[in-house]
Order: C-alpha cells, then structure tokens, then sequence
C-alpha cells in the first residue's frame, strides 16, 4: 500500500497530474465520467460514476442501493492543490550574464526556504488553439526531468543566514532555467520546452497554469522504513486513502459513496473548482433527481448523510514540544486525529468525533486528536467552507506528519495504512 501512495505522488507533480492519476484509476475500476453540461442519465444502483471541474477537481460516486432519501450519503473530501510557485506570463528574465530565470508567484502558504537548491522542474496544464474559440484545446503537461534550481545565496555573502533571514518572494524565489545559446529566443524559452514536450506549434499556445515541483523522488525513511517523505503529503497521502477506500467496494453498497476532491484549499477554496463552491451540491441534486427524487429527497438525504473531512494534521515535533497543546498533540504512528477547535476553525464537534472514533474502533486502528495550542493560532479547511453549501454533520481529521507545507514532508507509514482501514469502514457502512 504505501509503495501505491509512492507512486501516486510521482505521477501528482501538481493538482491537475493528481486527478488526471485519479480519473486513470477509477476508469480501470469501471466508473464512467459524467459530463457535467449534458442531462444527467438515469441512475440506478450499482453504478460508479464521476465527473471534473477545470481539470483541477474530481467527483466520484458510487451509487447505493437505498434511495438518498432513505439513507444520505457516505462522503470523504480531501483536496489535491499544495503549495508551490505558479509561473507568470511572460516569464522569462534574462540576466547580465546570459543565464534565464523563470517570473514566479508563490501559490499557498509555503515554506519558502525549503525550495532552494533542490531539482526542480514544471507540470499543469497548457491550453491549445482550437476551431472554437469557446472552447480551446487543453493538455497535461509533466516535464519529468529537473530544468530549474532555486540557488541559495552562500553563507559568505549572507553571515546572518542561520540567524533567521527574512526572504523576498519576488526576488530570492525565481528559479534559474539555464543559460542563452544561439539558438534561443529571448522571449519563448519556455514556449520552447512547452511545444517540444507537447510536440505542438508555438503558435498554437494561447495559455499555461504552469507550476513548479521538486521532482526528487518520494520514498522511506527511517531504521525500519517507518516515514515517508515526499511533496504534497499534504493533502495528497489522503487523496490516496479515499481513494483506495472508494476501489475498495466490490458489492453494490447501501448508502450512496461519494469521494470529492477538492481544488484551491490553500487559497481560500472560494472558486469554482474549491469547496466553497455550489458545484458538488448541484451534482448530487441532479444524481437524486436522476434516481427519481424529488427536491424534498434530496434535502432529507443531506440531514442523513455523513462527511469525514480529511485533511492532515500536525504531528508532535521532538523538537518544539513548546508549540504544541500540552494534552492533545498526535504523534507518528498513532493512527489518525481528530481536529477540534473552539473557534470552529474545524467542522468536529462531540458528535461527529464519537462518530469517527467509532469507526476507528471497529477498524482497530488508534485515533488521536489535535487542538491547538491556546497561544498558537491553527488554519482552517474544507469541513465548514463545504457545510456552507452542505449542512453535513461531519469531521475534520487527518493524518499527522512534520514540516507541513515544506516542498518535503514527512508521515508515518503506519498511519496511511490505518488511515484506509478507518476509510474502509466508513464505506462499508
């Protein structure tokens, strides 16, 4: 399982890598995409379904065999967006000496100097000249081998660097491509690796969401190969695990799965592809419609229907045990955590925690829970930016890990195995 997680890391540089890996697997499994701009068909027990939004978020459902009504739904939601460096129009900047680096933006909140000095290289999407200029042609773009560094300034130059430095995200941050040779033009460096990894013509380019990945390798760590590190665990590592949850249902279930992926969680969420969002709601109005519902239906289903949040969570750092709430900090290898909040920061509240705790139990996995600090203040998710548009009752957990947000972040590989034990259990409800 956790060489499954590995692989599905390497093949989601970025979120629009992510779903199009989710979208191979669940086709392999035998869910057929929906297209969100027709009627929606009839719908009958049994059938494994799923549609996109932008290419950058996924929806699967696996319908039951009860109606909505009678039962809700079972939802896991998870998001496939990490921080990184989104690269500008425009972006090539030519040096003194010849060499080329890359105009960038940071996207979410990340942990700037873990970026500089390691391999790094592009992936997303490019949007292509079509006959309809509605609708343009767009193609997933992974260059698989390092072209860009983000070389750190030398501790001669900088004496202070272990003192704390603070770092410009417009200056410190470009990553460097290389430099010009004879055969280079000064402005379509990148349109040049973009046409020749697509083998299209420059000219036929009309756009980009391009981002930068380090594209070392994930892998094991530790004595007994007990961690993982590797980018984007957050939130990809439970990605995975609602999706192995979901592939796991062999039989028609009772109550109707659903796994929804998320974009733009570490922006806010407020677009159209994130969970604040009408777009998931829509769809599952119109899957009970198409099962013969009524308005009312699907209404009762929503007050019926449960939602586990997942998001990972921080892990107790040996090394800043300060930080930390003196009762509630999770360690590695402790099995899942629950995330609570005062503040409402977090969609748990006592029922829904006994709720997940529960299911751990029957799972025989651990479950831990995490509340801040009283001096520290913690993020949000995607629990309660979704319950706006669906009142769920639901949890936010996730699995605990170190260095969130670094370009390398570490997990236990104990509790990805859990965590799809627990997931297991909540779809075989």
């Amino acid at each position: 399982m956790i060489q499954k997680l590995i692989n599905f890391l390497n093949n989601s540089p970025v979120n629009f890598l992510a779903v199009a890996e989710i979208k191979r697997q669940l086709v392999a499994a035998g869910y057929n995409e929906l297209d969100a701009t027709k009627p929606m068909p009839a719908v009958k027990a049994g059938d494994k379904l799923f549609v996109t939004k932008n290419d950058s978020s996924i929806y699967a459902f696996h319908i039951g065999s009860r109606t909505p009504g009678e039962s809700g739904f079972h939802l896991i939601a998870a998001h496939c967006d990490s921080p990184t460096f989104r690269i500008k129009p425009n972006a090539e900047i030519v040096n003194s000496d010849g060499s080329v680096k890359l105009n960038t933006e940071a996207y979410g909140g990340a942990i700037l100097s873990t970026w500089f000095d390691r391999p790094l290289s592009i992936a997303g999407r490019v949007i292509l000249r079509s006959a309809d200029p509605l609708k343009p042609e767009t193609r997933m773009l992974h260059v698989k081998r390092p072209i860009l560094v983000i070389p750190n300034l030398a501790i001669h130059f900088n004496r202070q660097v272990n003192d704390g430095v603070k770092l410009s995200k417009q200056k410190d941050m470009l990553p460097i491509l290389g430099y010009m040779n004879d055969r280079m033009e000064k402005d379509s460096v990148l349109l040049d690796i973009i046409s020749t990894e697509l083998n299209v013509k420059k000219g036929d380019i009309l756009d980009f969401d391009l981002y930068l990945y380090d594209t070392t390798p994930a892998c094991t760590v530790g004595q007994n190969d007990e961690f993982i590190s590797a980018g984007r665990l957050d939130d990809l590592s439970m990605v995975h695990a609602g999706l192995e949850a979901l592939l796991s249902i062999q039989e028609t279930p009772k109550t109707t799965k659903v796994l929804a992926v998320f974009d733009n969680e570490e922006t806010g969420s407020q677009t159209k592809q994130g969970a604040g969002s009408p777009f998931l709601s829509n769809i599952l109005q119109r899957l009970v419609t198409a099962q013969g519902g009524t308005a009312d239906d699907y209404f009762r289903a929503v007050e019926q229907s449960f939602m586990i949040s997942a998001d990972n969570a921080h892990a107790w750092h040996p090394n800043y045990s300060e930080k930390y709430d003196p009762t509630n900090h999770p360690h590695m290898g402790g099995g899942p955590v629950v995330k609570l909040n005062a503040a409402q920061k977090y969609l748990s509240d006592a029922a829904s925690a006994a709720v997940f705790r529960e299911l751990c139990h029957l799972a025989d996995v651990p479950c831990q829970t995490f509340v801040n600090h009283s001096d520290v203040a913690g993020g949000s998710t995607l629990g309660n930016i979704l319950s706006s548009s669906l009142p769920l009752r639901g949890v936010d957990m996730g699995n605990p890990i170190w260095g969130m947000h670094s370009a390398r972040e570490t997990g236990a590989t104990l509790d990805h195995e859990y965590c799809i034990k627990a997931f297991c259990k909540f779809f075989h409800q």
